[in-house]
């Protein structure tokens, strides 16, 4: 694990921090991996539960860093990046930007600040990593269209009434009202907790980007295996490759 991202463990309940506070927790290279990591953590350990916030009083995070953008945004998404089959809850607070939306809205229940601020402003600015479009699954298809195309605010009482979030607290609460939650889920069974969000993820039409990342994934998954770095050296050595399926 980094700086930037923090990972903790407490009764079952696993919580991922990013910090980037200086820097309004933007999306920079280390962050993305920090949470892909984070990600791959919880699914192989024995936490049941898993709630992601960040520091800071301003910002959940502003989107990628634009001094310094991450390679392959996708990886730090929950279920995109790494296979995350654990619920998985967000307390948010302050500006979701971009990116850090798409990370939000794969998380399976969201507690809200009541000063959050989400806002996709790249139709405005003139690129797109294409994520975001799986929020025609994931809220209703008109207003995804005019949270992904017109660039405007959402606050938390609009995001509410969207179906962004579950739930608005005060300032300050949201951190301890998602591990309420994430309590009530730790106390739960696994399997059954497993085999619903399993169901509703097949369930839910993945945007071609989405398909895409997975697909990207594996790919780099086997790129960068050992069977993979065995396959060159072979080649260069001039041997049979030993494969270890690893």
């Amino acid at each position: 694990m980094t700086d930037v991202v923090t990972y903790s463990s407490s009764e079952a309940i696993a919580t991922i921090t990013i910090n980037r506070a200086e820097r309004m927790n933007a999306l920079n290279e280390e962050v993305i991996v920090g949470l892909q990591q984070a990600w791959r953590d919880f699914e192989a350990g024995d936490d049941r539960v898993a709630v992601i916030h960040a520091a800071g009083e301003r910002a959940w995070s502003v989107g990628a860093d634009v001094k310094d953008p991450p390679k392959e945004m996708w990886q730090g998404v929950p279920s995109v990046g790494a296979q995350v089959s654990k619920p998985v809850i967000a307390a948010v607070h302050g500006w979701c930007i971009g990116g850090a939306y798409c990370i939000v809205q794969m998380c399976d229940l969201v507690v809200a600040a009541e000063n959050t601020r989400f806002k996709y402003p790249e139709a405005q600015l003139g690129f797109t990593g294409g994520l975001i479009a799986s929020a025609v699954a994931r809220i209703p298809h008109k207003i995804a269209m005019e949270f992904m195309t017109l660039g405007e605010d959402f606050d938390a009482q609009r995001a509410l009434q969207a179906g962004m979030v579950n739930r608005v607290v005060a300032q300050g609460q949201e951190l301890s009202a998602a591990l309420e939650w994430a309590k009530i889920l730790a106390a739960s069974a696994p399997l059954v907790l497993q085999t619903v969000k399993a169901f509703s993820l097949a369930t839910l039409n993945k945007s071609p980007a989405e398909a895409g990342a997975l697909s990207r994934d594996q790919l780099l998954t086997v790129r960068n295996s050992a069977d993979g770095k065995e396959g060159g050296r072979a080649f260069a050595e001039k041997r049979t490759p030993r494969f270890t399926g690893k």
